[in-house]
């Protein structure tokens, strides 16, 4: 249905970005998170969106309440206030350009912080997650054919190092992340109207099992519209409504962290 309805609206004007005319309720905006022309395309993204929310996964709610207008001056001074670096996320000059095109929107923040994390690891997802965890499924098991397809994920992403037994909790967090994401986009689009506009990774943007499926799930009639970004020329897995590439960034060896 989301691709239908994208592909209905879409933007006449070449030059337009992705969602440039389209009218949806929530934008999900995907990326690879030390990409900087991903985040120079979440920003162009949101100037056409003209979101009155955009929602981060990197901030916390306290943190979000101290993007203000009158701060995004200065972009040294916002990541320090923010507590960026210390955080752990790629530098904040990347995705500054974000919070300089959501000026007039009111910022949302959406993470787990670690502290919520362990906990959830030792009460469980639905309980940490508290009211609503069964109307979001975090009371559910998965089916076996999408359990299988995120353990591999977890396992892949740790390179392979992260022992078998601890896998199935990174599955549950990530879902728990996912749950979290949503319920707060939602609130912001009960809050200010929308549109909202959402910050985060690919993995969480995804339609099949990310941010899209538990708004589905629990407000089916919010139409929400997906970005979906890729390096040289490779499409994220999961299902978005629109595509966009660029080249891969330099990286160290992400797996030389579990040989130390």
């Amino acid at each position: 249905m989301w691709r239908f309805l994208f592909l209905a609206l879409a933007p006449v004007a070449a030059h337009a970005g992705p969602f440039a005319g389209t009218v949806a309720d929530v934008y999900v905006l995907g990326e690879v998170h030390d990409n900087p022309v991903h985040h120079a395309a979440q920003a162009d993204a949101i100037r056409d969106i003209e979101p009155r929310a955009v929602v981060f996964e990197m901030l916390t709610q306290a943190q979000a309440d101290e993007v203000r207008d009158d701060r995004l001056g200065d972009p040294e001074a916002l990541g320090a206030l923010l507590g960026w670096e210390e955080a752990g996320w790629p530098d904040f000059s990347m995705y500054y350009p974000i919070f300089a095109a959501s000026r007039g929107a009111q910022v949302f923040g959406a993470a787990v912080p670690r502290e919520a994390a362990r906990a959830a690891m030792e009460v469980g997802v639905a309980r940490s997650f508290g009211e609503g965890a069964a109307d979001y499924g975090l009371e559910d098991d998965l089916e076996a054919e999408e359990l299988a397809d995120r353990l591999n994920l977890q396992l892949d992403a740790h390179c392979g190092k992260l022992p078998t037994e601890m896998l199935p909790m990174m599955v549950d967090l990530q879902r728990l992340r996912d749950a979290t994401l949503a319920r707060v986009t939602i609130e912001a689009l009960d809050e200010t109207g929308g549109p909202v506009a959402v910050i985060t990774g690919n993995g969480h943007a995804r339609e099949d099992w990310g941010v899209p499926s538990y708004i589905a799930r629990v407000r089916p009639q919010i139409l929400v519209l997906t970005l979906g970004q890729g390096e040289d020329g490779g499409e994220p897995e999961g299902g978005f409504d629109a595509y966009l590439s660029a080249p891969a960034v330099e990286r160290d060896d992400p797996c030389a962290v579990f040989d130390q």
